[in-house]
């Protein structure tokens, strides 16, 4: 009788385990995200030195968002975290200068995933493709950028960082805790392109293409 109740139980949960993130499961996850701008600037437009170029320092935020498991293998991610704030600052012919400003950004992304092995695996690593929307706002000069375009502090140099989007790609690996509970590492690259422009009319464009960090802690629905 005792063997035949073991029996069952290993069965029960056999079962409850075939069904751990899979088709239908919705995982909601919180987490922390750093993301490294990999930038490649062009010259800030005339009457500024030649060489003149920006560099845009990394920033770390929490991440929550929201991962839906259309297969057992395919699931559909939304990321949802806080604003990051970069610092802006000088490189090429004024690398050395320090901050020039800062700029919030909220990037908005959605990603499709392939995860590898099976429902029940312990360890599941996954890649995913998906488009990013870089919202850039609250930009703030400093007197250092106003003293090296020709402000004055009664009327300082303004910036402002044109939004724009770009394609994701990503590579991760996701850890079964429990039955309901994971863990997920995961590695982004997003390829997008941006236009700083100052009160004074000139302008840079700049390529981001940031790298990002993810680490995050799941609960399954």
């Amino acid at each position: 009788m005792h063997s035949k109740l073991l029996l069952a139980g290993v069965l029960a949960l056999g079962c409850a385990g075939a069904f751990a993130q899979s088709a239908g499961n919705f995982v909601v996850y919180g987490g922390a995200v750093q993301v490294r701008p990999q930038v490649d600037s062009g010259d800030l437009s005339a009457p500024s030195l030649a060489g003149t170029k920006i560099d845009v320092n990394k920033a770390s935020a929490f991440v929550g968002g929201i991962t839906y498991y259309w297969t057992d293998n395919i699931s559909i991610d939304l990321p949802i975290g806080a604003p990051f704030k970069h610092d802006i600052v000088g490189a090429g012919a004024i690398a050395g200068v320090g901050r020039l400003g800062t700029v919030k950004s909220m990037p908005i992304t959605l990603l499709g995933q392939y995860r590898f092995g099976s429902p029940t695996s312990t360890l599941r690593p996954f890649i995913g493709a998906g488009y990013t929307y870089g919202r850039f706002f609250k930009p703030e000069a400093t007197a250092v950028l106003s003293g090296i375009t020709g402000g004055t502090p009664a009327n300082p140099t303004l910036l402002s960082l044109k939004s724009a989007g770009g394609p994701t790609v990503e590579l991760g690996t996701a850890w079964r805790l429990t039955q309901d509970w994971s863990a997920s590492l995961s590695l982004t690259k997003t390829f997008i392109k941006t236009t700083g422009q100052l009160s004074t009319g000139q302008r840079i464009d700049a390529t981001l293409d940031p790298v990002s960090i993810k680490f995050g802690i799941g609960y399954k629905f």
